[in-house]
């Protein structure tokens, strides 16, 4: 995976400000911290029923009467119950985004993805009260379980397409596997910070989560940052283990791994590398 730093977009010319922009421009954020606000209050309301009458016998209509909003104002902001206990899942995304397109012309296309996903743990750690609930729901609910999965997928296309484009997609040819690595590596990253997520929210939400985090990013840093496998020659199938095992195919395109779920993520991240050494 060859990094082309030239390839960055050049830097866009700042739009001129009017006056008249600034009252605009403080009506907007007013508006969104309003629409926020109310978002963040049904999902409570939501969360709070879902516990005490549990999610099936819990209606709309009483998680807006909880709010003390109609019917009506609830699906102005959430388009099902389930969607409820979300509330900012749409605007970190867009922090995200702004992360990526902010990011410095030297730094490592990598880094930069680490530090937009940590917009999403920012989301999690600023109520890990509420954090530690909606996780408890989500296990106990498949299909809140199922809109957090597409949640997650949503951060993963984003990264995905981000890395993509920092690569030399104008190099055509047979094994060019850039845009493999930039998939796998964006869900490295996805994957390290779930990871780490999830052990934070079993815990209570207890614990130092960032510096966690950074070492998690540290490890994957470590093993996608050089685009390591790319351009590797075929070789017989190697395997190694903890607590479960790697695989790396003669053709050097797949990777299986199978480890258990409480394994440390720096042994899981040993294992893969082991194999891709191996192969």
């Amino acid at each position: 995976m060859q990094y082309v730093q030239d390839m960055s977009q050049p830097a866009k010319t700042p739009r001129a400000t009017s006056a008249s922009d600034a009252p605009e421009s403080a009506a907007s954020t007013r508006a969104a911290a309003q629409r926020l606000k109310m978002r963040r209050e049904l999902a409570a309301a939501a969360m709070e029923l879902f516990a005490t009458k549990g999610y099936e016998a819990t209606t709309v209509d009483e998680i807006a009467a909880a709010a003390g909003v109609a019917r009506r104002t609830f699906f102005r902001h959430f388009r099902s119950k389930e969607e409820a206990i979300f509330p900012d899942h749409d605007d970190t995304l867009v922090r995200a985004e702004a992360v990526l397109n902010a990011a410095p012309a030297h730094e490592h296309p990598l880094d930069t993805v680490c530090r937009g996903i940590k917009e999403v743990m920012k989301m999690y750690a600023a109520s890990p009260a509420v954090s530690v609930e909606r996780y408890r729901l989500t296990r106990e609910v498949p299909t809140l379980r199922e809109r957090e999965i597409a949640s997650v997928a949503r951060y993963e296309r984003l990264f995905t397409r981000y890395l993509l484009g920092h690569f030399d997609e104008r190099d055509h040819h047979d094994g060019n596997d850039d845009p493999l690595l930039a998939e796998v590596a964006a869900s490295a990253v996805v994957t390290a910070h779930n990871h780490v997520l999830r052990r934070w929210l079993r815990a209570g939400g207890q614990g130092d989560v960032e510096a966690q985090l950074d070492h998690a990013f540290a490890i994957v840093r470590d093993t996608f940052g050089t685009g390591i496998g790319a351009g590797r020659p075929s070789a017989a199938p190697a395997t190694a283990a903890v607590d479960g095992a790697a695989t790396a195919s003669a053709e050097g395109e797949v990777l299986v791994a199978v480890a258990r779920t409480d394994a440390p993520l720096d042994e899981v991240m040993r294992t893969i590398r082991q194999a891709l050494k191996s192969g």
